[in-house]
């Protein structure tokens, strides 16, 4: 019998689904050219956020930086993914503090000193879709604030080390979640990770919560983000009424994310966005 590692790509698959397990459909498997489209997508939507980090500070509003954001991805000749995406107004998204996500830039929402922000950035480039997002502390912060975002970021690098070519993508999610419930905090279930590359948002939705051993087989080809949320309190959250995008912490305490785009390969993972 032929060696794990010596069989071809089908045969490997093949092992997978006489397994039982969920083996990904061959549309979300990027080809040679696909991968190096949706790297130099990639490449721009770095740029934009260290585009950001050097001018974002107290005092500024979160529109400022929308505008940041979509000038500097104009100007490179790509297009802002999230602007008109399903009727979201803006080019980028800004959650501060208590927002889990979606929060939508504004001319009236000023950065303060102490705030920590989210600010989330993906890219079209010829076709090809990247996606990742930062966190920032604005000026001096609140040290429990400070932890959130670090074991936030740490939680982000723990699920890339779990993601492994033929693993598991319920490796991601239990490796998470172990992490950020061992420090004290709760991971959000209403959002997840997902697919990227020839559109927005494509399979596998990427859970931060899960069993190792569980979920679809990952293979080298897929590309999708990490993007664990984790709040503070409790891992509940609601949809702002008004604009019908921002999610919120039900308990108003603070919520922290950090996301990259990944590669899986035929010997680990490759981050796209960093």
């Amino acid at each position: 019998m032929k060696d794990f590692k010596s069989l071809s790509f089908e045969e490997k698959l093949q092992v997978y689904r006489r397994l039982g397990c969920t083996v990904p459909p061959r549309k979300i498997i990027k080809n040679a050219e696909q991968i190096q489209g949706i790297k130099k997508s990639a490449e721009i939507n770095t740029a934009v956020l260290d585009h950001v980090s050097q001018h974002i500070r107290a005092g500024i509003s979160t529109e400022e930086i929308n505008s940041m954001v979509h000038d500097f991805t104009v100007a490179h000749g790509a297009v802002p993914a999230p602007l008109n995406y399903e009727g979201f107004p803006k080019s980028v998204c800004t959650s501060i503090n208590d927002e889990v996500c979606h929060g939508i830039p504004d001319k009236d929402i000023i950065l303060q000193e102490g705030d920590i922000i989210n600010v989330d950035v993906s890219t079209i480039l010829n076709g090809y879709f990247s996606d990742a997002s930062r966190m920032f502390m604005i000026g001096k912060v609140d040290k429990k604030l400070q932890r959130l975002v670090k074991v936030t970021k740490e939680c982000l690098e723990i699920g890339i080390a779990a993601a492994k070519p033929w693993g598991f993508l319920g490796d991601i999610g239990a490796a998470i979640q172990a992490h950020a419930e061992g420090n004290g905090y709760s991971v959000v279930r209403d959002f997840c990770g997902h697919g990227v590359g020839l559109q927005f948002h494509e399979k596998p939705e990427v859970e931060h919560i899960g069993k190792p051993g569980t979920g679809m087989v990952l293979v080298p080809g897929m590309i999708f983000t990490i993007e664990p949320m984790i709040n503070m309190g409790s891992h509940e959250i609601f949809i702002d009424e008004d604009n019908g995008w921002t999610a919120l912490t039900e308990d108003g305490l603070a919520s922290a994310q950090w996301e990259n785009t990944i590669l899986i390969t035929e010997t680990g993972v490759e981050i796209l966005t960093w």
